[in-house]
């Protein structure tokens, strides 16, 4: 048997064992004679939705690659392995998961694939290397990190896998999560809902519907989590103090609406802005309460951007696309005619600035011509 044959029969072996495990975990978990309490019912509703999706045309099969990324990342950290990555600590590298997924954010604006392939693959592994930093140190592994997320996505589609009856779980959360980041907005959200789901589960027709049901169920999480560690948890517990200010702010400022503290109507939040911006200018140039001021300035800025349903942060940085555009444009405008932007006046600055403007006008101009006479020859 040749290299290939031999390769080609281990994968398909591998493959034949994942999915007969799934299936007997399936059955296990349906025994006859089973006692009720040893299995957890999200368990069994989980092995149950990974047989009927096996069992699907298209449905993913063994993933060989994954398992050799995890084994290359055990290695790596290995006493004979590579000594940067034997010395990380979940600290050490936090700022790495930060960077990596804005890199994979950039690509995807940027709508290269082969970059955003790689971008992935980067967030893939400091997934990877903080779920084997836990695993060295006795907390959890890898196994433990997809087995939740799986039961998450499980319990959050009652509308599409059906609903199991867990103790202080029912269908009940917070959308903000899916919501903010565009997930609902999508096609397949929709047309994820129509799927058949178990007896009792709640329905969902359209993508309004399933953010109302993911609200539900992580109501429901939160407040189970706060059964269990005996604590009441905060309406605002959950939104990390680690995101970016505006998202933040947008985030638990619509948190806060939710609950009822919230102004009437948009000109009302302008008329907090205005006195936001007064308080500020009252205040000396430079000292530390024109610092907390001008935070407020923002805060109430970010709340005309929830009113008005846009993207605080999308439309900061989109905004910031813009200008380092117009700004390389002006580079070289300036560079075409010998030469640079540090040699400028104040009046060749608006000059140029305009000029990019106006070349950027034509340029769409000349889109749209090119698409409406697409459109009348089709």
């Amino acid at each position: 048997m040749s290299t290939e044959e031999k390769q080609a029969a281990g994968t398909d072996a591998a493959a034949s064992a994942d999915a007969a495990a799934s299936t007997d975990a399936a059955e296990s978990a349906d025994a006859p004679g089973t006692s009720s309490g040893s299995v957890d019912p999200l368990d069994r509703l989980c092995a149950q939705v990974d047989q009927q999706t096996q069992e699907r045309a298209g449905s993913p099969a063994g993933q060989r690659e994954f398992e050799e990324l995890a084994r290359t990342i055990w290695r790596l950290r290995q006493p004979d392995g590579c000594p940067w990555d034997k010395v990380q600590t979940h600290d050490s590298i936090a700022k790495n998961m930060i960077e990596e997924a804005y890199e994979a954010v950039d690509a995807i604006h940027a709508h290269d694939d082969a970059h955003l392939r790689e971008e992935l693959g980067d967030v893939l592994m400091q997934v990877l290397l903080h779920a084997q930093i836990a695993d060295d140190e006795g907390s959890f592994d890898i196994h433990d990190v997809c087995r939740e997320l799986n039961q998450k996505l499980v319990r959050r589609h009652p509308h599409v896998f059906g609903e199991p009856q867990v103790e202080g779980v029912q269908a009940g959360g917070d959308a903000d999560d899916m919501a903010d980041s565009g997930v609902a907005a999508g096609p397949d959200a929709a047309a994820s809902s129509s799927a058949p789901a178990g007896p009792g589960a709640p329905a969902a027709s359209n993508a309004s519907e399933v953010l109302d049901i993911w609200d539900q169920v992580k109501r429901a999480e939160r407040s189970a989590k706060g059964e269990a560690t005996g604590e009441e948890p905060g309406l605002l517990d959950s939104v990390p103090i680690s995101l970016p200010a505006l998202m933040q702010a947008q985030k638990i400022s619509k948190r806060a609406a939710k609950a009822g503290f919230d102004w009437r109507t948009t000109d009302d939040v302008w008329n907090k802005v205005r006195e936001e911006v007064a308080e500020f200018q009252a205040e000396p140039s430079g000292s530390q309460r024109a610092n907390e001021e001008f935070g407020d300035v923002l805060f109430s800025l970010v709340n005309v951007a929830r009113k008005e349903h846009i993207d605080a942060e999308g439309a900061l940085a989109f905004a910031n696309r813009k200008f380092r555009r117009r700004w390389a444009a002006m580079e070289q405008l300036v560079k075409a005619e010998g030469s640079s932007l540090d040699q400028c006046s104040d009046q060749e600055y608006d000059q140029l600035w305009n000029r990019v403007k106006q070349l950027e006008r034509q340029q769409l101009e000349g889109q749209q011509a090119k698409g409406q006479q697409a459109d009348d020859e089709a």
